[in-house]
């Protein structure tokens, strides 16, 4: 799933949702019939004043979600634009803070809660984290957004969305200029100036992508200012490298690190969960040691008899452990796609895990179109493939499952790693989570919850929890007719999930250094060199996204053995599915407050 990097307003991740607040839906208790009405009227204004405020203030995060009346503005990062969201913000808090909760509805209460959490977070992040000072993706991100999100879907005709494109490349010199004017170079890590470095000349290639070949269908003078719109962006953006290339990543001295006080802040506010940080590592090293049993048992199952086996004893130690599951992994490896059939391959994967799930009758099905795409270069070098749903007031456009190409720079070796990691196997997993029953299938039906707030905040941790946990959903219902090495190459994805949310604290409090977090990701969650690098720096751009797998999917189990434990015989898992799908994505435990019926936190 793809979290936008935009700067210092929306943060979370956007998906499809439709409509107006809600009531309560029909799977809402009866305790809400005791809600009142006037209080929950003064929330429903003050959710589309706030709705209304966002969206002036941050026009690309705006025209992601679907209100496209600023479609052809820019954020402003200024200390003025910075002053102005924040006095917004704190209005907006102290608004909410004068509603009674408990005299709103459950659905009411829900949505009180994330819009209270989201506002402290955008107050934190400007006036304690301040990443629009040193981190110079908040920028580039946004630049690159500006112009992709217009162009990418059919929401209007292309010649008004060109129009709009021309008018943000107007103003995308001023976006740099702020850059140069706001970072900090002491205190900009240079691993964020190095990616950003290469991420720049990205936008250039959507503009060749989906503007230029379609000048000639313009009106003279619309075709005229637009191509003067963008050799005025070719010139910002090669200004802009200079800048980056000889003065940020020369000079970028700051520490990639937030340390333990901004790092437990940032993460109850991306998660919204009761774990805290100890919880967290606790649960997930328990989880490392049983899943790493479970997948020494299945290398027993498909390595016995096989000549030049290794040892294979009912107790093994750790190294005979080691050896034997590498063993039965280099099965799964043997089958990879080719080098530029990564795309293809995941197009037919995805097929096939839809096949399934309509076979079996797991879930609802979406109806809406979703294309595999490469990832645009813009977006390269952080996460191998996303999902890009439509934004919460788009209509039946397209959803867009991304896969970035392996690099044309690298070399055998290099591409021989990354297919090892992505295998055939692998691939289907990957279809899994980012498309059908995944990401895809969910934004799908999260859109169908009508509280247009909730679309706008829909939770990473639901979304991220809900795709981990249907790999092991599929895998429980015998997909790919019960390969016992789709079951491995499941698990050790799965390790992968428990990894990010120990790599995440151990990189950005307790220090560790690269060599620590290569052998976690190699050794034991058995992950490729290739891929491994990319997490490590993933775990140093980022901070508190990678335990959202982890976290999410623990979650969301847990509230399928509690909902099993209350229905008994009469659970039936395309019902509990549905329900579980049909909240528009909140943090998991509001959706367990709400199906267990108990209190809203």
């Amino acid at each position: 799933m793809r979290t936008t990097l935009l700067a210092l307003s929306i943060t979370t991740v956007l998906a499809a949702c439709t409509g107006q607040q809600s009531p309560p839906t029909a799977a809402t208790p009866a305790t809400a019939a005791a809600s009142d009405a006037p209080m929950d009227a003064k929330f429903a204004d003050l959710s589309k004043r706030t709705l209304a405020e966002w969206m002036a203030l941050s026009p690309v995060s705006a025209t992601q979600i679907g209100d496209h009346r600023f479609d052809g503005q820019l954020d402003d990062l200024s200390a003025a634009g910075r002053l102005k969201r924040v006095a917004t913000s704190k209005k907006l808090l102290a608004e909410l803070e004068a509603i009674d909760a408990s005299k709103l509805s459950r659905e009411h209460q829900v949505d009180a809660a994330i819009l209270r959490n989201q506002l402290q977070s955008d107050i934190w992040d400007i006036d304690v984290l301040q990443s629009w000072a040193w981190d110079p993706q908040v920028y580039g991100g946004l630049a690159g957004s500006a112009i992709y999100g217009l162009m990418s879907r059919e929401f209007a005709p292309l010649p008004e969305r060109i129009a709009a494109a021309t008018e943000r490349m107007e103003k995308l010199p001023a976006l740099f200029a702020q850059a140069r004017d706001n970072l900090d170079l002491a205190r900009v890590p240079l691993i964020h100036a190095q990616t950003v470095a290469k991420q720049n000349a990205g936008i250039l290639s959507i503009v060749d992508t989906f503007i230029t070949p379609h000048l000639g269908e313009l009106p003279k003078a619309q075709a005229d200012r637009t191509r003067a719109a963008i050799e005025g962006l070719k010139k910002a953006v090669a200004q802009q490298q200079t800048w980056l290339d000889k003065t940020l990543v020369p000079n970028a001295k700051g520490d990639f690190r937030i340390g333990a006080e901004k790092y437990d802040q940032k993460l109850k506010f991306a998660l919204s969960s009761s774990l805290s940080r100890a919880d967290i590592k606790q649960r997930a090293e328990s989880e490392m040691r049983r899943v790493r049993e479970v997948m020494y048992g299945i290398a027993l199952s498909v390595l016995k008899d096989k000549p030049g086996a290794p040892a294979l004893p009912d107790k093994p130690t750790d190294a005979q452990q080691q050896t034997a599951i590498e063993a039965a992994l280099e099965l799964a490896y043997a089958d990879h796609p080719a080098r530029d059939k990564v795309v293809e391959d995941a197009k037919a994967s995805l097929q096939s895990a839809t096949d399934f799930v309509r076979a079996k009758d797991l879930v609802t099905l979406p109806d809406s179109a979703v294309d595999v795409i490469l990832m645009p270069e813009f977006q390269r070098g952080v996460a191998v493939a996303y999902c890009d749903s439509p934004g919460p007031l788009d209509k039946n456009l397209k959803t867009f499952y991304a896969i970035s190409p392996i690099p044309d720079e690298w070399s055998k070796a290099q591409s021989d790693s990354f297919l090892r990691e992505y295998n055939g196997k692998m691939i289907h997993l990957l279809s899994i989570h980012e498309g059908i029953p995944g990401h895809y299938l969910e934004g799908w039906h999260s859109g169908k919850f009508p509280s247009t707030l909730r679309g706008v905040l829909r939770s990473g941790l639901f979304a991220e929890g809900w795709a981990v946990y249907t790999e092991r959903m599929m895998q429980e219902q015998g997909y790919l007719d019960n390969d016992p090495l789709f079951h491995l190459v499941q698990l050790k994805f799965y390790l992968r999930t428990i990894a990010n949310a120990l790599l995440d604290q151990g990189v950005q409090v307790d220090g560790w250094s690269r060599e620590q977090a290569m052998h976690l990701m190699t050794h034991d969650a058995f992950q490729q060199e290739s891929e491994a690098a990319g997490k490590w720096v993933r775990a140093q751009l980022t901070s508190a996204q990678l335990p959202t797998y982890f976290v999410g999917a623990q979650e969301h189990l847990d509230l399928r053995a509690a909902m099993q434990k209350k229905q008994g015989a009469a659970f039936n898992l395309k019902a509990y599915h549905d329900q579980v799908l049909s909240y528009g994505a909140p943090p998991v435990r509001y959706v367990r407050e709400l199906m267990l019926d108990e209190p809203i936190r």
